[in-house]
């Protein structure tokens, strides 16, 4: 009730599913009676990617499993798998506050919707294009690549969300 459900599994954790062109997945419960109303609940699922198709669930911070074979950008916070949760998890939570429970803003079927964050893959930054995460920040100390600031100094990239006024991916840098 008014809360979304997160998982995020460890590194040693295999999930049916994962790999198969997905790196989490969001949904919703069936209604659940409760003192006589109806309550749905939203969820994410977001695996972690360090062992388990870095090269699908954790690019840019990892080579590709195909297309163009440029160099991995270097993860915000040092660690591959945690950063590409992050992305991951923020992907999701942009479908889920969109389209919690399937019928909310969505583009294409509704078996196989493009949500605000998955209809721009790989779209991070300003002039983004296949293989290439878009223009980021670099951090001069580290050199790792990022696109948003957190609380404590942490750096993290975040998927660029579709924004149907303009009919185009929406960046943060």
């Amino acid at each position: 009730m008014n809360a979304v459900n997160v998982v995020l599994t460890a590194s040693d954790v295999t999930v049916d599913g994962f790999c198969s062109s997905r790196c989490g997945a969001h949904g919703s419960s069936k209604a659940t009676q409760i003192k006589g109303k109806n309550y749905k609940f939203a969820y994410i699922w977001v695996g972690n990617s360090e062992t388990q198709c870095p090269g699908q669930c954790a690019w840019p911070f990892h080579q590709p499993i195909y297309g163009p074979q440029s160099p991995p950008l270097v993860a915000p916070n040092n660690d591959v798998g945690l950063d590409g949760m992050v992305t991951n998890l923020a992907s999701l939570l942009a479908g889920t506050a969109t389209n919690p429970f399937g019928n909310g803003y969505y583009q294409g079927p509704a078996s196989a919707p493009l949500e605000a964050a998955s209809a721009c893959p790989g779209v991070y930054g300003n002039g983004a294009y296949p293989g290439y995460a878009g223009d980021l920040l670099v951090d001069p100390t580290t050199g790792a690549s990022y696109n948003a600031h957190g609380d404590n100094g942490r750096k993290y990239l975040l998927p660029a969300l579709y924004d149907p006024a303009t009919s185009s991916c929406s960046t943060l840098v």
